[in-house]
């Protein structure tokens, strides 16, 4: 049953990537037919990320009362109502009002999948639900491709994505059964951790600021890459908007295909080492970017991005519970979540306005800038948690012999602490013990049965002796 429910979890996550992509292969054509500027894209991305982060610093309540299944499958219909508008919407201002349900149903749906599937799944797991995400991201620029010079234009490609999204939001509703007899063990342990914390709690969690920057400069280059590439090849690189189009699927492609094999190298390899990996090619992949290379080069050049970019999101989220414990996973998920979105929201804003008045040529050092961001605070929080004595499995798998070392030490000085409260009790019952000794031999006579035994504690051949002596004491007596 749970076997299922993680392929029902996997589809429900390519809803979710559906209409993220979406939006930014279709801005070019757009901003065309309504004549509108560049740089208003970010109005309607901004709109959806605040909707994220709002759905996002509420999950945890939302979660503990209706359950995951029911989240999840009432935000996949309310993103596939939100596409029925976008392939509706007539002018500007529609498009920024259905960004509102849209940016709800993802922030919900992400925070609830997420947890999720750290708190009962492997790390291979999670890298693989963030696949079909890819999967989700790379299916609707592909579709928009196709439809995009028919009479439709773009309208005709979220009107598609508006069927599969609905398809799965059915696929979710008729799940919700299955949802109830398979978290029969498993509520015991969503309740456990359970645990809601306020924003002040979260962030005095000690790691928890670091990892939030890291959220946002992935998630920042991510969508980024993905709302502005598409423009980047055609206002700089001079591609044709379907070209761009298709170039946009190669990236998510990518994203997927590093997502994939993120969770292949799981059996073999920890989190961070993945997560370096992963940084180490999205670094090579912008500085290819920068480099003044035909189109074609470009395209593998974003494609890189999507690769190297792709592991670092799944990773984070996995490591929420080993990072700050399961009994507050659900809070910090939803922090991380939120910050996350702030990003999505405000990193391609800006760039938005920077690239309206600068040029779309400054696409690759925006980016460079924000890998910058994240190598740091990698460096930053990975101090902390190692200093914080929570990141030694960690340590363990990277070689990290000084936070080892560090961690041993610590554990050493708590056995020995151990030690000395384990030989003070020790003499405490011997001396209780031989102040009982005269007490319990007096006693022994009253206690002994027909056959000599003796109820007492102690040496039972000397207690028996003593207990005999006292009975043949007592028949002379009489």
């Amino acid at each position: 049953m749970s076997t299922v429910l993680l392929i029902i979890i996997f589809i429900a996550f390519i809803g979710l990537g559906i209409p993220d992509s979406l939006f930014g292969a279709a801005w070019p054509a757009v901003y065309a037919e309504f004549g509108l500027p560049i740089s208003f894209a970010s109005f309607v991305t901004v709109t959806i990320s605040c909707g994220t982060v709002v759905s996002s610093l509420f999950s945890s309540r939302l979660i503990r009362r209706f359950g995951t299944g029911r989240i999840a499958a009432f935000s996949t219909a309310l993103t596939a109502a939100a596409l029925l508008g976008f392939s509706c919407s007539g002018s500007f201002l529609p498009l920024c009002l259905c960004a509102v349900p849209l940016g709800l149903g993802a922030g919900a749906i992400d925070t609830a999948l997420n947890n999720y599937v750290a708190l009962h799944y492997s790390a291979a797991h999670m890298s693989f639900l963030h696949c079909f995400y890819g999967i989700g991201v790379s299916l609707s620029p592909y579709v928009l491709s196709l439809v995009i010079t028919g009479p439709r234009g773009w309208r005709g490609g979220y009107r598609t994505a508006f069927g599969m999204q609905l398809a799965i939001a059915l696929l979710l509703f008729a799940s919700l059964p299955l949802w109830k007899r398979v978290s029969g063990q498993e509520e015991e342990k969503e309740e456990a951790a359970g645990k809601s914390l306020s924003l002040r709690e979260v962030f005095c969690i000690p790691g928890v600021k670091e990892m939030c920057w890291l959220f946002v400069a992935s998630c920042g280059i991510e969508y980024t890459c993905g709302n502005w590439g598409s423009t980047f090849l055609v206002e700089y690189k001079n591609m044709a908007a379907d070209q761009a189009a298709r170039m946009i699927m190669f990236y998510y492609v990518g994203m997927a295909l590093g997502r994939f094999l993120s969770g292949v190298l799981a059996a073999k390899l920890h989190s961070w080492q993945i997560i370096r990996i992963g940084q180490g090619i999205l670094g090579a992949a912008i500085v290819l970017l920068l480099l003044p290379l035909p189109a074609a080069a470009a395209g593998a050049g974003v494609f890189l991005i999507g690769l190297g970019n792709g592991p670092l999101f799944p990773n984070f989220n996995y490591l929420t519970p080993e990072n700050f414990g399961a009994e507050v996973s659900q809070s910090v998920m939803g922090v991380q979540m939120a910050l996350s979105y702030l990003g999505i929201m405000l990193v391609p804003a800006v760039f938005g306005v920077l690239g309206q008045a600068a040029g779309m040529g400054i696409f690759p050092v925006y980016l460079l800038v924000f890998w910058a961001v994240m190598m740091g605070f990698t460096w930053k929080v990975r101090h902390v948690l190692t200093e914080s004595g929570k990141s030694k499995a960690s340590a363990a798998e990277e070689g990290d012999e000084a936070a080892l070392a560090e961690n041993e030490s610590q554990s050493a000085l708590l056995e020995a602490a151990a030690g000395e409260r384990s030989a003070a009790s020790a003499e405490e019952d011997a001396a209780a013990a031989e102040s009982g000794e005269l007490m319990l031999s007096v006693e022994a006579g009253e206690n002994v049965s027909e056959e000599g035994d003796v109820s007492a504690p102690g040496s039972a051949q000397e207690n028996g002796t003593i207990a005999l002596v006292v009975s043949d004491a007592e028949e002379n007596g009489q």
